[in-house]
């Protein structure tokens, strides 16, 4: 049976196996250029989380085994995808009047990266070999000239690469970085939600003079402070403060649900929801997933019960990004998730924001806003989304998904 079939099978079994026995199992199980092997572990890879492709870029480095190195290039161009890049994956073996580039992230405008991929910097790398892609490349119109050369290397000592690339001419054009710093970046870039951030982080990979080092302060501080400020499911708890009075059980309101108890809940409910709709959902940030299509789309926030406000039992925020992430899918949902419940509602993007004109705003000072999405219980196993005057709440029942 073919990999993807399996796949679609039995997850399970299939990310028990190591890199190089799921290779064997894909197409015909040789991975050549533009076989069977190649397309089948190329769709895999684009299905899997960032954890399992740091796992399978590990056995690359730890494990000397044949095609291993092709292997990693496609896992390098895949964390590419990751971070949002448009990728080109490049050829495994070079053949004449075509250019030897291992991949190529464009970023839909101006700007794109040769991509170089080395398993290690034992033994001197040619620049002017990797920049002749680059400049291969501008002569044919496939990228600008603002264009520059991003060199992956799979072990951390890369003094000689670093010295060999700063005593060349070729100094501006080129970057280095580590796999395992790339798998950071992916990850960093996984626990936000802001768009601007995300930019910010793949700006890191290109070419800047950083004798003043404002752009990289601005990276830090911008993704620290949305990972702490512009927590979709921290905000949620913050809303019952807001429509609630001050009561003896203000300090009930306070106690927010772990970020290990809404991981576990968010990864459960994306797992039935990629089951539900046929197709593998993967992290686009902390709270966004999508196909590798990008035609399914979710965004999945988190409520704990709130058992002393009569009807109202879960509050969430729904974030302006959400709607525009949402509406650029073909197939496009809100999951509400809830800590205590065996099952997820997730509301089709249209039934969303049909509401949202009714529903109350939260205008931040920064210019962030959000709206307020309730859930009441009325009567006791009968929930509605609350849809303030002049609209009509809306029954859940037909949006109920169980999730184990």
């Amino acid at each position: 049976m073919p990999l993807l079939n399996l796949w679609k099978a039995d997850k399970s079994s299939i990310l028990k196996m190591t890199i190089e026995q799921i290779v064997s199992i894909a197409g015909d199980g040789k991975l050549l250029d533009n076989s069977p092997c190649q397309q089948e572990l190329r769709q895999y890879l684009n299905e899997v989380s960032t954890d399992s492709l740091a796992e399978y870029a590990s056995y690359c480095l730890d494990n000397a085994f044949i095609k291993s190195g092709l292997l990693l290039q496609d896992v390098v161009n895949e964390l590419g995808r990751r971070l949002e890049y448009i990728v080109e994956n490049g050829r495994y073996q070079g053949v004449k009047n075509e250019i030897g580039f291992d991949g190529i992230w464009g970023d839909g405008k101006k700007h794109s990266i040769v991509i170089e991929v080395k398993t290690t910097d034992a033994f001197s790398i040619s620049l002017d070999t990797v920049v002749g892609y680059r400049n291969a490349l501008i002569n044919s119109g496939r990228i600008t000239d603002e264009s520059s050369v991003l060199i992956i290397v799979g072990r951390t000592d890369t003094g000689g690469l670093e010295a060999q690339v700063r005593g060349s001419r070729h100094a501006w054009h080129i970057r280095i970085i580590g796999i395992e710093s790339l798998v950071q970046l992916v990850r960093i870039k996984e626990s936000i939600d802001s768009q601007e951030t995300v930019q910010k982080i793949k700006a890191l990979l290109v070419p800047v003079e950083y004798t003043r080092i404002d752009e990289l302060v601005g990276v830090v501080f911008a993704a620290t402070k949305d990972v702490e400020g512009f927590s979709d499911d921290i905000v949620s708890e913050h809303i019952v403060l807001e429509d609630v009075k001050e009561s003896e059980d203000s300090q009930h309101y306070n106690e927010k649900t772990s970020s290990e108890i809404i991981t576990e809940t968010r990864e459960k409910i994306i797992a039935a929801v990629s089951t539900s709709t046929g197709s593998t959902l993967i992290k686009k940030t902390r709270a966004m997933f999508w196909s590798s299509d990008h035609k399914i789309r979710v965004a999945c926030t988190i409520s704990k019960l709130y058992e002393s406000q009569g009807a109202m039992k879960y509050w969430y925020a729904y974030h302006p990004s959400w709607d525009a992430f949402l509406s650029g899918g073909d197939s496009s949902h809100l999951a509400l998730g809830c800590v205590d419940l065996s099952y997820v509602f997730l509301l089709p993007l249209n039934i969303i924001q049909a509401a949202l004109p009714n529903l109350h705003v939260t205008q931040k000072t920064d210019d962030k806003k959000y709206w307020h999405i309730k859930i009441i219980e009325q009567p006791e196993g009968s929930f509605f989304l609350q849809v303030p005057a002049p609209g009509i709440n809306i029954s859940l029942i037909e949006y109920m998904l169980p999730v184990c």
